[in-house]
């Protein structure tokens, strides 16, 4: 952990003097008011300085935001208990969680940053430190960083922006690039801004007042760029050059007859190309924005010389400090508006002679919204606030997606598959995409988009054979486990419902899953036998069947409240 992280650190709240000025507030005030209180009292340690204040560094600052998944508003969102590397990636920063995570990074227990940072504890801090994000905090921030370094500060968008709520989908990512033009970055790139279509997204591209840099997407007829590869931009008397690069997988991951025409691809030559033509043309800095993952950059960055700086995205990581390749810094800034990284340079005579780092958490009870943004936010939302707020049912369950083999939003997506489509087996997509929901909170359409919006919502009910099952599972699992990160193509592990298994991670594909189990007997999974099994989110075009938001709809109307238990049919088989 940085100094400046250890540093702050004395100031904040312990958990033992949490607790302790907690039992001693539920003596004075009951119970019932402590949730306020405890909230309060967390506030009153934690500033907005304790947050942003920096030493100026350098003379270039980069701030970076990823994957926010059209987020405008605060949420909550607990990041992975179980998040498995592999290969030489093994136990290597994103792929430790947890207490192992804290004690990685020195972070107290109990803490802020813990409860940012961590699953621990989760539910609890979370109702002590409230929720995180929000477009008008992160304009807060940004205006404070330009207002402190107005000619050094480049602002990047990592992507998977335009997509992952109610109103982004309706406006069909309009309200995300009216937002984020009033917060002018200098570039971004994408993912599942693809998934609106190739036409409308060059329409989207057309409205934005910045660039849209794609380095490795080319037109399948001509062989041609479809989108800007590279902009340089001088900031604090350096020239940054700044080379987009789109999820490369994104014809495997998602439809691909949603952009028929259009080619992908890591293109590790293309990258290093304009690496060297940007050296070659004066740039003091070069900077990856990318949408790779964490574990396709990090190989990259062992491959390609030249790179100062990786923003990565796409795997959702969010780490409190960079991670080095070489030269090359990784900075991983989180997803859903939770995080900001601030990365000053200090930059010139073509290179970069040193860095600073700050991970910014975007606590929403601390940082005082711009009311510029607050204002465009709401009108934004403003045609859809009725039907957003409108209740479907509640859970007593803490309702999250995170992890790499299951969570619990799918679970209950799960369960609503095999109820309202009668089906045996159920599978929903690992998607990290996805807001948590605090036990004892009424579950509203809003809730429920953030964790299904999407362009291709139809929930299928079809018939599938015990070994058609276990070749999915495989191949997911390869795309999630494979030892080289550039054939990891996919998401987290698909959710099941109504089957169990055990995964041997480390073995090769075809004999990662076993033991598949028909939960409602008790019997082993037939080759030979077929099964009426429920999805949504397949990539085959012409689908049929309701959206999945009007499956689970129809749940919880009949459930009225839900309680979800842990998922222990899925075991790592060791």
């Amino acid at each position: 952990m940085s100094a400046a992280y250890r540093e702050r650190d004395d100031a904040m709240i312990s958990r033992r003097e949490f607790i302790q000025a907690g039992a001693a507030a539920a003596a004075i005030f009951g119970a019932s008011g402590f949730g306020d209180w405890a909230r309060l009292a967390a506030q009153q340690r934690l500033s907005e300085d304790d947050l942003l204040g920096v030493e100026p560094f350098g003379n270039v600052t980069l701030v970076h935001l990823t994957d926010i998944h059209g987020q405008l508003m605060p949420v909550h969102f607990r990041e992975p208990s179980v998040n498995i590397g592999v290969g030489e990636n093994a136990g290597l920063p994103p792929h430790v969680t947890g207490a192992e995570f804290l004690k990685l990074f020195d972070i107290e227990p109990g803490s802020p940053w813990a409860h940012a940072l961590s699953s621990e504890d989760f539910v609890a801090l979370a109702k002590a430190y409230g929720k995180m994000g929000g477009a008008d905090r992160i304009a807060a921030v940004l205006k404070r960083i330009r207002a402190e370094r107005p000619e050094a500060t480049l602002f990047l968008d990592g992507g998977d922006t335009w997509q992952g709520s109610y109103t982004s989908l309706m406006t069909k990512g309009a309200d995300m690039v009216e937002v984020m033009n009033a917060m002018t970055p200098d570039a971004m790139t994408g993912h599942w801004e693809f998934t609106y279509g190739d036409e409308h997204v060059k329409e989207l591209v057309e409205a934005l007042a910045y660039p849209f840099l794609a380095a490795n997407i080319f037109d399948n007829e001509w062989d041609e760029p479809v989108f800007e590869a590279v902009k340089t931009i001088e900031r604090g008397g350096a020239k940054i050059a700044v080379i987009g690069q789109a999820f490369p997988y994104t014809p495997i991951a998602n439809p691909r007859w949603m952009f028929p025409n259009w080619s992908f691809g890591i293109r590790e030559e293309e990258i290093a190309r304009h690496v060297e033509e940007a050296r070659s043309g004066g740039a003091d800095a070069v900077i990856l924005l990318s949408h790779n993952g964490f574990d396709v950059d990090r190989k990259l960055a062992s491959r390609v010389n030249g790179i100062d700086v990786i923003l990565t995205g796409h795997t959702h990581d969010a780490l409190p400090a960079p991670v080095m390749v070489g030269s090359t810094a990784l900075i991983a800034s989180g997803s859903n508006g939770k995080f900001v990284s601030r990365i000053d340079l200090d930059t010139g005579e073509g290179k970069v002679r040193d860095i600073r780092h700050r991970l910014i958490p975007i606590f929403s009870d601390v940082i005082t919204p711009d009311p510029d943004m607050t204002a465009l936010v709401k009108k934004v939302r403003e045609p859809y606030a009725a039907e957003l707020a409108r209740e479907l049912g509640r859970t007593d369950s803490l309702l999250y997606r995170r992890g790499n083999l299951n969570g619990t939003w799918d679970d209950l997506i799960c369960d609503a598959l095999i109820e309202v489509r009668e089906a045996d087996i159920a599978l929903s997509p690992g998607f990290r995409w996805g807001t948590s929901l605090m036990p004892g909170q009424a579950i509203t359409v809003e809730d429920l988009h953030n964790a299904c919006a999407m362009t291709y919502p139809e929930a299928y009910r079809s018939t599938m054979s015990g070994k058609l099952i276990k070749d999915i599972l495989e191949d997911v699992a390869d795309n999630l486990f494979n030892v080289d990160p550039y054939y990891q193509q996919g998401g987290d592990m698909v959710r099941v419902g109504g089957l169990g298994y055990t995964i041997d991670i480390g073995a090769e594909i075809g004999s990662r899953i076993n033991d598949m189990t028909l939960l409602k007997s008790g019997e082993a999974i037939d080759p030979a036998r077929d099964y009426i099994v429920a999805g949504w989110a397949s990539i085959n075009e012409n689908v049929e069947g309701p959206p999945i938001w009007e499956v689970v709809e129809t749940y919880l109307a009949a459930k009225g409240t839900v309680s979800v238990k842990p998922n222990r049919s899925v075991v790592i088989q060791s």
